[in-house]
């Protein structure tokens, strides 16, 4: 790639400063040394370029590319179903594998699967449902995308970090009691 800057502010070898000076003595100084002349900042104005190996400079930046490319962390979503039905012991494992998810940096997607009529019963015993699993979860958590309905059913959205105004306990909870539940009344046929 050409320079076409007319002035640039140019840097040697050595970090030494030549101050801003036209294309063509840039050349010039750059050729005295035995090395190339890079453009380093484009955008500058006026543009900066050093004096150095272009092999060198090009090996530089391989090395910073892979450096911040090791440094960055990708996160995946994980997702995890439960019913409305789901046995204690299954909800410990489910949270002890959204625990391990956790601690790695992922997210975590909860679904609560509603079939059929369940879809439709009450937003609030929908909702204790979801909070079943979350006691259960060892590692710190926030709820990035609150309760919200979706075509299966419910879905809750959390990552690592510490909720907001909540300290969560890293001890997990032995076994949490069922929620008191109406049991389901039959009405007696009426007698004749």
């Amino acid at each position: 790639m050409q320079i076409r800057a007319p002035e640039l502010r140019v840097i040697g070898p050595q970090g030494e400063n030549y101050g801003v000076v036209t294309l063509s003595e840039a050349m010039k100084l750059a050729e005295g040394h035995g090395a190339d002349l890079i453009e380093i900042s484009p955008t500058a104005n006026p543009p900066v370029a050093k004096i150095m190996d272009f092999g060198k400079y090009q090996y530089e930046e391989n090395k910073k590319n892979k450096i911040a490319k090791a440094k960055m962390t990708t996160t995946e979503l994980k997702t995890l179903q439960v019913k409305i039905g789901t046995g204690d012991h299954d909800l410990e494992l489910k949270a002890k594998k959204a625990s391990e998810w956790l601690h790695e940096g992922n997210r975590i997607k909860i679904d609560l699967f509603l079939p059929g009529r369940a879809k439709y019963l009450d937003f609030n015993f929908l909702k204790e449902r979801l909070e079943r699993i979350l006691a259960l979860v060892t590692e710190e958590y926030k709820i990035t995308d609150g309760p919200s309905k979706s075509l299966k059913g419910l879905t809750l959205m959390i990552e690592r970090g510490a909720a907001k105004g909540a300290q969560k306990t890293t001890a997990p909870a032995p076994h949490m009691p069922k929620p008191a539940v109406p049991p389901f009344t039959q009405t007696p046929p009426a007698q004749k």
